[in-house]
């Protein structure tokens, strides 16, 4: 050992609680250290490095593994603070910077030069974009053929969770005609081209590392020997891939200790692998297990109410813990239940302003979180009505999103034939059309319409438009003329293109001796089963009468997300499913409106609307509400939590529960309400809105909850 080092002694028993200081002085071979929510598991982690420098462990001989570079950096900074010991004497950082730092010094091992050059996203996106473009010319161009972006995205998914191709590219690109075929040959010759020009992608920094710490055994000795003591943080978020590094990374005399928590394992679907906390134990001998229990967030309630969410757990899915609170008593977390999601969009806003007109809080003490981003949007709305300052953790404004744009330009050219610049977003989708082609396409669909008299969306299709449209393009434009004449169709009336017009079926009407006949009145006329009515009418008459109901917007909605642009999702986007739920719910908010122009007219002002940087620029950059999905917030902590659409279908989602898949949807709960500091609402809405309306239960996590340990309200949303 070399000697200790020369910062002042720490008094690690004092500035310790009791679960901090067993986990800090581990001398097991290995340990698993569970520090729940709010527990302090960064002071853990600090106070464990510098507990180890002062039983004399030199810098250089501590691996310290993260998962951001945010997290690296604080840590290390945390350490140098208390320490005064520089974090450039550390082994610290993230998986990938530890890999390519190994891989500088051993590339020759794994076919590199030690000059390689790391690809960014969009250099690694534009490789293999042009090796498909190469190789599978037909794959990537055909009517049901993903992008490069997407098969990309499931290469990354099976090389970071070790499975293979073929299996992942089955499953996840299934509408892909021989996709488990062709998507290895890609991956394949994508190696062989990085490998030319001596690069390498962000995965390729653990695989390779992995691969030399396999397949090297002089390596895999020198690191395991070099490194006597690895920490690695949020180790329920490991990967396959990062919990073989560690393994392999691991000498006779290393000591490995695992920080994380299990009950926030919420990230399995972009690859972490939940088993890697569970079955630590097994995996490394002579594990100690330490919980950190207490907690400094969160008032008792709060964590009573936590703690029963994970009580209900079946015995596999996880260690048991319970928090203990440090903080004074508190209110108890409420649930309201409201009519709907503008109802709960509107409680929420109501009850804001009682917190911050009558409790003395401010909106930056306040986050609202949902499971997913679509189920914010009508809050967004109603907080821009009311001009209340709000900024997203989550990524922008629902409706400016791009494929909620997409959609709603869609919506704008149904409705309004001469909207060109709704028009060539559309075109502008359709891989090899760009702006100046849809210009001459809409220019030749309009001459077309002009001289044959017809409508333009009629037009379109003409053989003399198709000519102007590439043909690697023809089918996906086809079918998304097709799709936007059934929305026209269903918003104007089928008569628009052929076929009677509502005046002359009222003049034949008109012919009653009593009086003339409203357009509203023709249809109570067929209703009440007038018989002069079917005597002047022929059956054909009264055919083309039915297409004159019209669809309300949220049918029209509807038409447009079973048709061309639905399937388009899947072709483009990798989380096209996400996306997919975000336009389902524009159903439910088209409801409200009893005509397609109002619908546009309410989306194009809200889209104006101030930007979040105007918003924290007015505001002197601090006091905004902020309104998060679960994920993005996980880490933070607020005084005031709003926990929104806890209903089952909304959370859980309604796919969780149909898979039978809900340890994680649970841990995502629990994640949510442990946020909370001081006082924690959770609403829902009674009747679901989009495909299916249909009433809602509370979500069965609440359900299956100790009753006590939370308080149902039925009252004004300003008196709870």
């Amino acid at each position: 050992m070399a000697d200790k080092p020369t910062f002042p002694p720490i008094d690690f028993r004092s500035e310790l609680n009791e679960d901090q200081f067993g986990a800090v002085t581990s001398q097991s071979r290995n340990a698993l250290v569970l520090a729940g929510a709010g527990s302090g598991k960064t002071r853990t982690l600090t106070y464990r490095v510098a507990w180890l420098l002062e039983q004399g462990v030199p810098p250089w001989r501590i691996l310290l593994l993260t998962f951001t570079n945010k997290a690296a950096g604080e840590m290390l900074e945390r350490i140098e603070d208390l320490t005064g010991i520089p974090r450039s004497q550390f082994w610290g950082g993230t998986f990938h910077s530890i890999g390519q730092r190994i891989l500088r010094a051993n590339a020759y091992a794994v076919g590199l030069n030690p000059d390689f050059t790391i690809l960014d996203a969009d250099d690694a996106d534009a490789l293999f974009s042009n090796v498909c473009k190469q190789v599978a010319p037909d794959f990537i161009k055909g009517k049901n053929s993903p992008t490069p972006r997407v098969i990309f995205d499931v290469v990354s998914y099976a090389r970071n969770t070790r499975s293979p191709i073929e299996k992942i590219a089955k499953e996840r690109l299934e509408w892909a005609p021989r996709a488990e075929e062709i998507v290895p040959a890609l991956w394949k010759e994508y190696t062989a081209a990085k490998r030319l020009q001596n690069s390498c992608d962000y995965d390729d920094l653990l695989e390779l590392l992995c691969e030399l710490l396999r397949n090297d055994p002089p390596a895999r000795e020198r690191y395991g020997n070099r490194f006597l003591h690895i920490l690695v943080d949020e180790f329920q978020d490991t990967n396959s891939l990062q919990s073989e590094i560690v393994r392999l990374i691991s000498g006779p005399e290393t000591h490995v200790m695992a920080v994380g928590d299990d009950a926030q394992c919420i990230y399995t679907w972009r690859g972490a692998n939940y088993k890697n906390i569970v079955d630590f134990p097994i995996n490394f001998p002579d594990t100690q297990l330490h919980k950190i229990e207490i907690n400094y967030r969160s008032t008792p309630e709060i964590l009573d109410f936590s703690n029963s969410i994970l009580s209900a757990r079946t015995e596999e899915s996880g260690f048991s813990k319970q928090l203990r609170a440090t903080r004074e008593h508190g209110a108890p977390p409420y649930v309201i239940p409201q009519l709907d999601s503008f109802a709960q969009a509107h409680a929420v806003v109501s009850k804001i302003r009682t917190l911050v007109e009558d409790e003395g809080y401010s909106l930056s003490d306040i986050i609202v979180l949902y499971r997913a981003h679509f189920q914010a949007k009508e809050l967004q709305l109603e907080l821009t009505n009311l001009s209340v300052p709000f900024v997203i953790t989550s990524g922008i404004q629902f409706f400016q999103q791009a494929h909620i744009r997409d959609f709603v330009a869609q919506l704008r050219f149904v409705q309004n034939h001469n909207d060109r610049v709704a028009f060539t977003r559309i075109l502008n989708l359709i891989d090899k059309i760009g702006p100046r082609t849809a210009e001459r396409i809409l220019e030749a669909g309009n001459n077309v319409a002009s001289n044959k008299n017809i409508k333009l969306l009629t037009a379109l299709l003409d053989k003399l438009v198709l000519k102007k449209v590439p043909e690697v393009a023809r089918d996906d434009y086809q079918d998304l003329i097709l799709t936007l004449q059934d929305m026209s169709e269903s918003l104007h009336g089928k008569e628009i293109q052929t076929g009677a017009t509502a005046a002359e079926l009222s003049q034949k009407i008109a012919k009653t001796p009593d009086e003339e006949n409203s357009l509203g009145e023709l249809f109570d006329f067929f209703a009440d089963g007038n018989e002069y009515a079917n005597s002047v009418l022929t059956e054909n008459d009264i055919a083309k009468t039915e297409n004159t109901v019209l669809a309300t917007p949220a049918e029209v909605v509807r038409i447009g997300i079973d048709g061309w642009y639905g399937d388009f999702l899947k072709k483009i986007y990798p989380n096209w499913q996400q996306r997919y739920d975000d336009l389902e719910s524009l159903i439910g908010f088209a409801e409200k409106f009893e005509n397609l122009s109002d619908l546009l007219a309410q989306l194009a002002l809200f889209s104006t609307e101030t930007t979040d940087k105007d918003v924290r620029e007015r505001n002197g950059g601090n006091d905004s509400l902020r309104l998060s999905t679960i994920h993005q917030a996980k880490g933070l902590e607020f005084p005031v939590v709003f926990v929104i659409g806890c209903a089952d279908g909304l959370f859980p989602l309604r796919r969780a529960i149909e898979e039978g898949d809900l340890d994680e949807e649970r841990r995502l709960f629990y994640v949510a309400c442990t946020r909370a500091k001081e006082k924690l609402f959770m609403l829902y809405p009674k009747i679901s809105s989009g495909r299916d309306s249909s009433l809602l239960d509370v979500s069965q996590f609440i359900r299956e909850a100790e009753p006590s340990s939370y308080r149902m309200f039925y009252g004004s949303p300003r008196s709870f």
